[in-house]
């Protein structure tokens, strides 16, 4: 059976009255009678009236939505900053339309559209690992719909970016395994595509650099699916295992590839930090729990998600266009646990 939402003309019938004498109730107009708004607000409570969401946007010419295009929910990153946006969208009136790209760039593609048909008012991003080609969101953006990019960002467009130091995420990881006496350090990287790939790859060279250690290509193995494929994650492993000089650490710079790599060394009998060490990127709330406890570089995913969300209402409420856009670069943190090697006191 067909649902059928209540309307005003149902109120309207129920109590007698005009459509109009019922809008007007309402929106709390001043030519309704004090006693008449009370009749009409107290019968659509009853009956859990809620406004026609598609009747509204008509006529504000505005859908109250934004759209989130990010990865994949189940990654502790964007769950978390999912979360943000959600506080900041929700309080402010707009509902949100999550999709995930899963790492697919024809996704990536057919959730723009989806949203664009929708009419959504703005757009929050993280491109996918595949997406080299952005015209399916420049296009969108240059016709005037809002689009706010977070952690993954375009350089290409001219907008609102939240990301974090991405740079200095690394250099610090870098430097934690060096300053734990690891001298091979291998880089388990993201797709060579992505902003945060360039980015965590320089802070990876510049600590080596100024610590005296050499960079070594046979040292990096990227991932073009972030992590999310195991198999790419068993490939690279193996890959570094076989150098002439084994690796003796190992950073990785996603969630998935940080908890892939663990998973690999488990089910090979890599004993860490014995044999290897690890560090690498990850928001997971239980990284202390893990045997070892993992030394991770933790986002600010909530925080991002909130400014980027503040960032797009400002554009969608805005009477003008908006020509000065913001770099919002917010810090990481480091937390060195035992797979990196430090010593955890007993307590």
């Amino acid at each position: 059976m067909k649902f059928e939402a209540v309307t005003i003309k149902d109120i309207a019938k129920a109590l007698g009255l005009s459509t109009s004498t019922v809008s007007r109730a309402l929106r709390d107009s001043y030519e309704i009678s004090e006693e008449t708004k009370q009749q009409v607000l107290q019968y659509a409570r009853e009956i859990n009236y809620r406004p026609n969401p598609i009747a509204l946007s008509l006529k504000e010419k505005r859908s109250r939505s934004i759209g989130i295009i990010i990865s994949e929910i189940a990654n502790s990153f964007f769950s978390q900053a999912i979360n943000g946006i959600e506080s900041v969208a929700n309080s402010k009136g707009y509902n949100v339309i999550i999709t995930q790209s899963l790492e697919s760039y024809e996704r990536e593609v057919s959730n723009m559209q989806f949203l664009a048909s929708r009419s959504v008012d703005g757009c929050i991003i993280s491109v996918s690992t595949e997406t080299s080609d952005y015209a399916h969101i420049t296009d969108l953006f240059n016709k005037g719909l809002p689009i706010v990019c977070f952690d993954r960002v375009i350089e290409g467009i001219e907008t609102h970016k939240v990301t974090v130091d991405n740079f200095k995420g690394a250099y610090d990881a870098t430097q934690h395994l060096i300053d734990t006496g690891h001298k091979r350090i291998a880089h388990l990287a993201n797709s060579e595509f992505l902003s945060i790939t360039k980015e965590r790859m320089a802070g990876y060279k510049k600590a080596l650099e100024d610590n005296g250690l050499p960079f070594k290509e046979q040292y990096v193995q990227y991932s073009q699916h972030g992590g999310m494929i195991y198999s790419e994650v068993e490939d690279a492993m193996n890959h570094l295992l076989k150098a002439k000089q084994k690796p003796d650490a190992i950073f990785a710079s996603a969630d998935k590839l940080t908890t892939n790599c663990m998973r690999f060394c488990k089910a090979k009998g890599i004993k860490i930090p014995k044999d290897i060490a690890v560090i690498g990127y990850s928001n997971l709330d239980l990284t202390d729990l893990i045997s070892p406890s993992l030394s991770v570089v933790r986002q600010p995913a909530f925080e991002m998600g909130k400014v980027a969300t503040d960032l797009l209402i400002q554009m969608i409420e805005s009477k003008r266009p908006v020509t000065d856009f913001e770099n919002i670069v917010l810090p990481a943190e480091v937390y060195a646990r035992e797979s990196s090697g430090k010593k955890i006191p007993v307590q």
